[in-house]
């Protein structure tokens, strides 16, 4: 079911979010605190995106899992970015397993991540997945939820719906027709984040300077909120805004 965060604040190394804090992502990856009975170990893949200042991001993905990586512990020591999004992932049965169905997903400026499942895949989803152009259907990064559910929120964002309003409103029409999902987005440009939170873990913290979500605590520093179940947020490094997602 994936594990992920987004920060936003001061300039900081990859390393610092990624390896240094005792409940780091990358020990999520082997060693998470509540998947909610969504698998143990998350080695399907893992991707890293970031913004240099203003231009858009950079991303490095690969298929394997975040811990058996030789090239980013260097990397990540060396890299600095005031706005980071980063996922690992555990793959649901019958999903490939490959580079371009880790998150997260980008698009300009936008960078994209899910945690989770949608129910009945890919049946319960057609509707949706018929109301998008047929270009999107054959370009998707991989044939996965999580990258239709990308398509969605990208179909949205395109037609000029703000981040929360394609977050939300993907979430709801996903959630109608696949009871039982869990709908976990994350989507930032480098400025703001949304997320989502349906029937899976997410906790934020916000210093002032910063914010960071994450599905769980990467540390016992104070601070930490879990967000409830079917709520949606919007966090900037000033401050944090929740709403009701249903």
């Amino acid at each position: 079911m994936c594990r992920h965060l987004a920060y936003l604040g001061p300039p900081v190394t990859l390393r610092a979010l990624l390896y240094d804090p005792p409940h780091s992502l990358v020990r999520q990856s082997w060693a998470p605190r509540d998947m909610r009975g969504g698998g143990t170990i998350n080695a399907d893949g893992f991707g890293v995106g970031w913004y240099p200042g203003a231009g858009t991001p950079v991303r490095y993905r690969r298929a394997g899992p975040i811990w058996s990586d030789p090239t980013l512990p260097e990397l990540a020591a060396v890299t600095t970015s005031g706005a980071v999004l980063a996922a690992v992932r555990s793959g649901t049965v019958g999903m490939p397993v490959q580079e371009s169905a880790a998150a997260p997903f980008a698009e300009g400026r936008w960078l994209f991540s899910h945690n989770g499942v949608v129910r009945g895949w890919p049946d319960s989803v057609l509707d949706l997945a018929g109301g998008l152009p047929v270009r999107d259907l054959v370009t998707l990064d991989a044939p996965t939820d999580s990258a239709l559910l990308w398509a969605l929120v990208r179909h949205r964002l395109r037609a000029g719906a703000s981040a929360a309003e394609a977050v939300t409103a993907t979430v709801r029409e996903v959630a109608a027709r696949a009871p039982g999902s869990r709908l976990n987005l994350l989507l930032t440009d480098g400025v703001s984040v949304v997320a989502s939170v349906w029937d899976h873990a997410l906790s934020v913290r916000a210093t002032g300077d910063a914010v960071l979500l994450a599905s769980e605590p990467v540390d016992d520093a104070p601070g930490w909120q879990e967000v409830p179940d079917r709520r949606w947020v919007q966090a900037e490094p000033a401050g944090v805004r929740l709403g009701e997602l249903g």
